[in-house]
């Protein structure tokens, strides 16, 4: 098991308030609990400026129809929803969907609400992400993988895309069980370490610090490399990572992005934040072309719909986790735009 580092060295307005008409209270369903609670006060007269409009359309022109969960991403430029979203507790009691094989080195093993990932290798077994608390990962990840024929003790690395109780929460109990490395950025150790920026008591409690990995680095495990990617902005040390995906003979590039909604709007530091998230998605969206990544994966069934895509597996045809380069950069190009929206927004 190795870690280092070096890799990376005009459109019509008809509507353009549909694309998150129903309020942000949806917001919650798609991967951020906390952003209904933590987003600015978006006045009517914001909302309705000429640059958050327009970068709405661009956002919904992007995703086309098979990329509209994303533009929940929107919401948060405009005026907030009088009708409250369902609590954490609510979106964590959701019974977790099966557990399911999307490629033959890539397991969801998640729930609902929030995702796991495992990614077998020749050596072991890297987890991506550890969900909400000690009984997800005993009952829904460790599960999970014991259902789908996999060998929890074979955890060797856990990566932690951002320092949010929902993707840490499980951590110990795994460290506790089973002994892998874990793994986090620099900016989020220290925010896990000093002053939460969200917590909420049904969480586990984070980790103790361990790896600590940048821009560029490369965790190596047997015959698999995952490159991490920092994509700055949901935290500010949010990693993402890029690995290939197998499928009998072929080889796909897969992008799993570690961090997505706005919910920072009541930071001190929210434009900062903002702005290194459009340049995040920028970053990536190029990669995206370079490295040719034909599929995109979240840490939220909300934005990559993993449940819905297992479900059609199951169904056989296409693997549906399977798009293309452009689909890609689109569902990139969506994230951006709803960025420069709410960067509009937030600027009124």
């Amino acid at each position: 098991m190795r870690l280092f580092g070096s890799w990376i060295n005009n459109n019509d307005n008809t509507g353009d308030n549909q694309v998150a008409s129903s309020g942000r209270r949806y917001f919650l369903a798609a991967g951020c609990a906390c952003c209904a609670t933590y987003a600015l006060n978006i006045s009517p007269a914001a909302a309705q400026s000429p640059d958050v409009q327009r970068h709405l359309a661009a956002a919904r022109t992007a995703a086309g129809s098979d990329l509209t969960q994303l533009l929940k991403l929107g919401n948060v430029a405009l005026p907030a929803s009088q009708k409250k979203g369902p609590s954490v507790q609510a979106l964590m009691a959701q019974p977790a969907p099966p557990p399911g094989k999307a490629f033959d080195n890539l397991y969801f093993v998640g729930g609902k609400w929030v995702s796991a990932w495992a990614v077998t290798t020749s050596a072991g077994i890297i987890l991506i992400d550890a969900m909400n608390n000690a009984d997800d990962a005993e009952h829904v990840i460790v599960a999970g993988m014991r259902k789908l024929g996999l060998d929890p003790a074979q955890i060797k690395m856990v990566v932690i895309t951002h320092g949010h109780g929902d993707h840490y929460g499980g951590a110990n109990y795994l460290v506790e069980h089973f002994h892998p490395q874990i793994i986090a950025s620099e900016a989020d150790w220290t925010m896990m370490e000093t002053k939460l920026e969200f917590d909420v008591p049904s969480w586990g409690r984070p980790p103790k610090r361990d790896a600590v990995v940048e821009d560029g680095a490369k965790l190596t495990l047997g015959d698999t490399t995952v490159d991490i990617v920092m994509t700055p902005g949901h935290t500010m040390g949010t990693i993402s990572v890029a690995f290939d995906a197998k499928e009998g003979d072929k080889t796909h590039r897969a992008f799993l992005w570690g961090g997505t909604s706005f919910n920072f709007g009541k930071q001190p530091n929210r434009m900062e934040r903002l702005q290194a998230y459009i340049d995040s998605t920028d970053r990536v969206r190029d990669m995206a072309g370079k490295q040719n990544v034909d599929v995109f994966l979240s840490n939220h069934s909300g934005m990559d719909l993993a449940d819905v895509k297992l479900a059609q597996m199951s169904q056989g045809g296409p693997n549906p986790f399977v798009g293309s380069a452009e689909t890609t950069q689109r569902a990139l190009t969506v994230m951006h735009e709803c960025a420069l929206a709410t960067k509009a927004a937030w600027s009124v």
